[in-house]
Formats: C-alpha cells, structure tokens, sequence
C-alpha cells in the first residue's frame, strides 16, 4: 500500500477556488487512500495498515 498522500493540500493548487471546498476535496482524497488500501486487503485493515494509508504514524506510537 502506497501512500501518495501530501502534507498540503492533496495536490488542488490547479483548481479553481471559486468553485471547490478544498476541504471536502481533501476528504475525498483521504477516503480514496483508504478504499485503495481495503482493495489491496485479503482480510479487515488493522489500525497500523489505516494509518499508513491516512499517512500517519503507527497507532502504537499514540
């Protein structure tokens, strides 16, 4: 599972901001981190494997 994810903003600089939440499409993005790392899953994810894709650090480190 790759996490292509940003520390910015997902990667919308292009978009026009008259016309976008940049927050909802930031959301989006994570969810769609999340959905690819379940499609490349045989069983549930674990806590380490969601936080990985959400690009954070490990849950044991909280």
């Amino acid at each position: 599972m790759g996490c292509r994810r940003k520390d910015d903003a997902v990667g919308h600089d292009d978009l026009d901001s008259r016309v976008h939440d940049r927050v909802a499409l930031d959301e989006i993005a994570l969810y769609a981190e999340v959905l690819e790392a379940v499609n490349f899953s045989d069983d549930r994810l674990t806590l380490d494997e969601l936080d990985n894709a959400l690009g954070l650090g490990t849950s044991a480190s909280r």
